[in-house]
Parts: C-alpha cells; structure tokens; sequence
C-alpha cells in the first residue's frame, strides 16, 4: 500500500460528514451526548459508529445470512490491512482503527452481536444476556475508551460496564417492540419465574405485573453498571468527561422513563423530553467535575476477552500537530501496515 503523501489526510471530510449523518439519524441520544466531545475525539466517535451502523444494517437486513457475516469479516480484513472498501464508513474506521490500535477482537465480537440479533437468539440467563450486551454495546464502550487514549484494563472494564448499561435499558424500553418483531431479550429464566411464557408473550405482547417485574430487574441490574462505571469515567481526559457522563446520564433517564409509564413498554415508548435533556446536559458538566471513588470490581466475565485484546494490542499512533510530526506520523502509520501485510 503506497502511503498518503504529508499533505493529505488519511480521511475526507466527505467521509466525515457521512458518518456524522449516520449518528444523527439513527441515535438522537449518542448525537446529543457526542456534541460535548472535543473535535478530534467527537469525529472518531462518529466514524466508529458509521462503521457499527454499516455492520448492523447488513446483518440485519440479511436475516442472518451467514454470507452477510463472512462479507463484513472480508471488510475488516481489508481495513485492517489499511486497503478499506471505497465506503465512508470502511474508509473512516480504518483510520480511527489504525491510528488508536483498536485490536480487531472487538469490532469482530460486535460483528458477532449482530449477528446474533439476526438469528434471533434468546437468552436463558442474565450471563447469557451480558455477553450479547457486551458484544453489541461492551465493545463500543471499549473503543470509546481507546478513542479518548485510555487503555488500562480496569478502564476498559467500566466502559464495558456502561455500554452493557445502556444496552439494557435499550431492550427495557423496546421489548414491545422487539417482541412484535418476533424477538426477546428479556432472560428466560427470570420470565418462567415471573411466570410468563416467551413463545406466547412474543405471540401477543401485551403489558402486566409480571412483565413489569421483570422489566424493574432489568433496570436494576442496569442502575448497578451505570453507577459502577462512574469510576472509569473518572479516569478519562477532562474535556471528555462531560458527554461520557451526558450518555449515561440521557440513558439512564430512558429507563426512569419506563418507570413512569408503570414499565409498560408495550403500549407506550419511554421518552425523554427537550428541556429534561437539556437539563441532563448541564447535569453532565457539572458531574464531570466530581470525583469517583475507584472500582475494584472485577469485569463482567464476558468482558474479559475485549480487556485481554487491548492489552495485547500494540500502542496507538497519536495525532501529529506540526508538519513534522505528520510526516514521522505517517512513516509510522506505513510501517505498522507493512507489518500487518506480512
């Protein structure tokens, strides 16, 4: 691969733009949240989410295709060759991919999340359901931690921990949704307790004390990760704190939201209106000034296999600033592609 001459980035800002669109239509929340990141950290967070919005499309409007898989398998391997797809999304994530050693580990379980998804696997236990979240959300905590230049494993255990999170509070407030789409992810073992049936319950969804049992551990078990993240968020650079805090802090009022509606997510869709989010917003400035005692917990077991990837990785090739730096950068950056040719 010849590499970029000095004067050219290794992105467009067409690229950009693409994947900037691509958070704004399909995640008014992450949109909010990443407005309070600094430039360069808020552009590669839309970049990795251009490329996880591509992946979850292709799988998912496959029906769980094994080809679809194998094909996005094949654009990784291209992107971690650094020879992207001439897609904005392959093109933008290879750069944030190569520049901060995302290993491939993690955009491969995301890929396998989805994949999930599209099979319509169900989930026995709450184990079972963390490690879908942990694929599907998990990683992307991770790779906003390696963006935001922090690697230490007790770091990239509570990013997992929020991601994890969020993803609960996502099926806490679409499972009428999901069930109409033939889909569940509430645990299995949970809804025999509760006494429900999850054949006849995604045959007709409908609201009950039951059901909203089940939703209120739910969203317990998602209380306990956001707080338990909050010592991870701690540890990240304080320009970034803010919208880390914002994500969680929008996310978490989705699942209050769902206890307002009487955790009746069949009928009603939690929501969180203009003026809350915005107070929120201000409540994340404000939060990202506090200290967080540190967490010794350990990872959610299904995490571990992301926090043993990074910290196999390599170290990341950081951003030049000087026309000098750029071109050390990018002899670096060709000799690293090299490498992985090999």
């Amino acid at each position: 691969m010849r590499p970029p001459s000095p004067d050219r980035s290794l992105v467009s800002p067409a690229d950009l733009a693409q994947c900037r669109q691509m958070i704004r239509d399909g995640s008014k929340t992450f949109y909010t949240a990443s407005l309070l990141l600094p430039q360069r950290v808020c552009d590669a967070s839309r970049s990795l989410y251009g490329f996880c919005r591509v992946a979850d499309d292709l799988v998912d409007g496959s029906t769980g295709s094994r080809a679809a898989v194998d094909m996005l398998l094949g654009r990784l391997d291209r992107i971690y060759r650094g020879q992207p797809d001439n897609e904005p999304a392959d093109r933008a994530f290879a750069d944030v991919a190569l520049r901060f050693a995302i290993p491939r580990e993690i955009p491969e379980a995301l890929i396998e999340g989805f994949a999930w998804d599209a099979a319509g696997r169900r989930y026995p236990t709450l184990d079972d359901l963390h490690a879908y979240a942990v694929r599907v959300a998990g990683t992307v905590g991770a790779m906003m931690s390696l963006v935001m230049q922090v690697r230490n494993p007790s770091a990239i255990a509570r990013a997992c921990d929020l991601g994890v999170a969020m993803q609960l509070t996502n099926i806490a407030r679409d499972v009428g949704e999901d069930a109409r789409n033939g889909r569940i992810y509430l645990p299995l073992d949970w809804m025999a307790e509760a006494g429900l049936d999850a054949g006849a319950f995604v045959a007709t969804p409908r609201p009950s004390p039951a059901l909203a049992g089940v939703l209120q551990r739910l969203l317990a078990e998602a209380g306990r990760l956001y707080v338990q993240s909050l010592s991870g968020i701690a540890v990240l650079p304080a320009a970034c704190r803010p919208s880390i805090h914002a994500a969680r802090l929008l996310y978490a009022e989705i699942g209050r939201a769902v206890e307002k509606n009487g955790h009746d997510s069949i009928t009603r869709r939690a929501t969180v209106p203009t003026p809350r989010k915005l107070a929120l917003l201000a409540q994340a400035v404000t939060a990202s000034l506090a200290s967080a005692p540190r967490s010794d917990v350990p990872a959610i077991a299904s995490a571990q296999f992301l926090i043993d990837a990074v910290a196999s990785a390599g170290q990341p090739i950081h951003p030049p600033r000087t026309l000098d730096e750029r071109a050390q950068w990018l002899t670096d950056l060709f000799t690293r592609l090299e490498r992985q040719n090999q």
